[in-house]
């Protein structure tokens, strides 16, 4: 039976091939996405504001443009095309009970223009071609956040909070650290797609890296340890064999449970290690009040992306308890609580469970392609989602990127397709006369 090199499959093209302006499209949108260059746009704390609605405008109308023109590849992800559907429909019809109904209804919509173009990416864009895109858009990024450091420092480093650690063109620290930890696992992955042209995902990783460094955000180096890890773990276990394989997979359990039982055991030197306290910032407090003010709604929650109003009384006791100005909930998954409630909450945990498994089972087929990219991204994306609110938010790279992997997963398996095609038949050659003696023949007489 033919076995394709999956070398070659890993280059091969498949799908649609975007147009250059589709490029330049999906890259600017991904920008806009990440919240770079907000503080040139409107100086702040980031706080969104009538400007920045305006701003989102042509992004909608570009969205809308790019799912119309892929509109066909795009329902071909019916399943992903059903999640992302009915989460943007829990949030707008949360309109119904929440705090601040127009507040809801305008999310909600932005919600669910986020995961349209978060399939439209994974119905486009595939393969490499994605990693691609991340790499062509993160890399000027990187760069800007880092002349923004140089040139700027006002803009670039933090002069208040958080004194002298960078933040790029971007709000916040971990803002910067979150971005460029996902560009890393990003070029990572695609320099060990074996897909040609590393230039790109050497120049990402390294520009990024200096950044994050400069950034000093704990959380994201720890996604980047967990995410990279997994990415470089699962790329060595294809690479060195059966029983190099039954090491590296005995080494990564060893290694995993030493941390599990250290963490169990002594969590106070686990975060002094990390650089922060055990009430991870005074994160525990907000966590503790949030769950008294989430037992109030458990089924329903307070609407979507209404709970943290300025004049919110849920967030204003919150507030008052913890003797903070609470931003966000710190945590994905209780925001996803208080804001939708246990059906929301349901929703979002068996989005993770379906992009989980068949990421697992379609490993062994797609490993050198995206597969590893989606491993990688869901590892990081889990330590990630108990620390920062990435959830289910709208203009978000984080959430849509997960939407990109979830709706990747139900593409036409390549491998596949390349196994079940006929092997080449060999070419027939011609005989060369010289090379081969030629038969005598005897006159025979009569």
């Amino acid at each position: 039976m033919y076995s394709p090199d999956p070398r070659a499959l890993a280059t091969a093209p498949e799908g649609p091939r975007p147009a250059a302006w589709e490029w330049i499209a999906a890259g600017v949108i991904i920008t806009m996405m990440t919240g770079a260059f907000m503080p040139f746009l409107a100086p702040g704390d980031g706080t969104e504001t009538p400007e920045l609605r305006l701003v989102w405008l042509p992004i909608y109308a570009v969205i809308l443009t790019l799912g119309f023109r892929r509109i066909r590849e795009i329902l071909s992800l019916w399943p992903a095309v059903v999640i992302a559907v009915g989460l943007a429909g829990l949030a707008f019809v949360s309109s119904r009970w929440s705090l601040e109904p127009d507040v809801t209804v305008r999310r909600s919509i932005a919600l669910g223009l986020s995961m349209l173009f978060a399939v439209y990416l994974a119905a486009t864009f595939r393969g490499a071609s994605l990693l691609r895109l991340l790499c062509f858009a993160f890399l000027p990024m990187a760069l800007a956040g880092l002349a923004t450091v140089a040139v700027n420092p006002v803009i670039g480093i933090h002069q208040d909070v958080n004194a002298g650690l960078w933040r790029g063109v971007w709000f916040e620290k971990n803002q910067a650290g979150m971005m460029m930890f996902t560009a890393i696992l990003a070029a990572t992955a695609l320099l060990v797609s074996g897909a040609p042209g590393r230039k790109l995902p050497i120049a990402t990783i390294f520009f990024a890296l200096v950044l994050l460094a400069g950034s000093q955000s704990k959380t994201s180096l720890l996604c980047l340890i967990a995410g990279g890890g997994t990415i470089v773990g699962l790329h060595l276990l294809r690479r060195v064999g059966p029983a190099g394989a039954v090491m590296l997979v005995w080494l990564g359990v060893v290694v995993g449970c030493g941390m599990l039982t250290a963490f169990l055991v002594t969590p106070e030197t686990f975060f002094t290690l990390l650089g922060k306290d055990p009430s991870l910032t005074g994160r525990t407090e907000i966590w503790d009040s949030l769950m008294r003010r989430a037992d109030a709604q458990p089924w329903t929650g307070y609407g979507y992306a209404a709970f943290w109003g300025k004049e919110s009384m849920p967030a204003n006791w919150v507030r008052l308890e913890t003797d903070w100005e609470v931003p966000s909930a710190h945590h994905g998954w209780l925001e996803v609580m208080i804001q939708l409630g246990r059906f929301g909450l349901a929703g979002v945990i068996a989005a993770f469970v379906v992009a989980i498994a068949l990421t697992i089972v379609r490993l062994p087929g797609q490993g050198v392609r995206e597969g590893y990219f989606a491993a990688g991204y869901l590892v990081a994306l889990g330590f990630l989602s108990f620390s920062e609110s990435i959830l289910l938010i709208h203009h978000n790279l984080t959430w849509a990127l997960f939407m990109a992997v979830l709706a990747s997963r139900f593409l036409p398996e390549p491998y596949a397709a390349a196994a079940a095609a006929p092997a080449p038949r060999p070419v027939a050659r011609r005989p060369e006369f010289g090379r081969h003696p030629q038969p005598q023949f005897r006159s025979v007489r009569t």
